[in-house]
């Protein structure tokens, strides 16, 4: 029964593996269940033995990259840490770092941003993109008022204007990244690019909500 388990999850991963890199390849729209089966080394039918269809497939491709990802980003918003700015910072620099370093990221982050066609099967992913982008926000504006309320950040800093722009940031770095590879050095840039985000937040004007809105 272990050993059958084990064989289930052996196969699920080579599907996954399969599709990511055909997705990769030829886009989402141009790559059915019949060329993940055949590069993954099994039948179709052994694609619906984990999958209901191509968009549930696609979920559980991204959810290997993103989950492990959001999880990071919910820590952000934990009102017991001590250096939340930090933490931030450092979230920043691991995602723009693991998105060219880590091929399965590298090539899960090129299907969401230039690969993933707008079709009426993938209203499921379409969702699940909305809801990760929600969250995100949504953790990082905790954060963000964590790190107001340890003095990290300016007391009349807008959190919501102001994790829109970190994840407009993030999206658009890598976007820009996975399009033209030499418009923006990664990793080696994460760090500095990292810190002109977080000195947006720090010091632009912009960013401030009306006058006398601390206290």
């Amino acid at each position: 029964m272990r050993r059958t388990r084990q064989q289930a999850r052996e196969t699920r991963d080579q599907i996954l593996d399969a599709a990511e890199r055909l997705f990769a390849e030829h886009g989402v729209s141009r790559t059915s269940l019949e060329d993940i089966a055949m590069r993954a080394g099994c039948t179709r039918g052994a694609i619906y033995g984990h999958f209901r269809n191509k968009s549930d497939l696609f979920v559980a491709m991204t959810n290997r990259v993103m989950l492990p990802m959001e999880m990071l980003v919910a820590a952000t918003a934990d009102t017991a840490e001590p250096d939340p700015l930090g933490r931030i910072r450092q979230l920043l620099v691991y995602f723009l770092s693991k998105a060219v370093v880590e091929p399965h990221s590298r090539r899960v982050f090129e299907v969401l941003f230039t690969k993933c066609e707008n079709t009426k099967d993938m209203v499921l992913v379409t969702e699940r993109q909305h809801d990760a982008a929600r969250n995100g926000r949504m953790y990082l504006e905790r954060g963000l008022r964590n790190a107001i309320a340890r003095g990290q950040l300016p007391c009349d800093l807008d959190t919501g204007r102001a994790s829109s722009v970190v994840h407009a940031f993030l999206g658009g770095v890598l976007r820009d990244w996975l399009l033209e590879r030499d418009s923006i050095m990664l990793p080696r840039d994460a760090e500095f690019l990292t810190d002109v985000c977080i000195g947006l937040l720090s010091y632009s004007p912009s960013l401030r909500r009306a006058q006398g809105a601390c206290g």
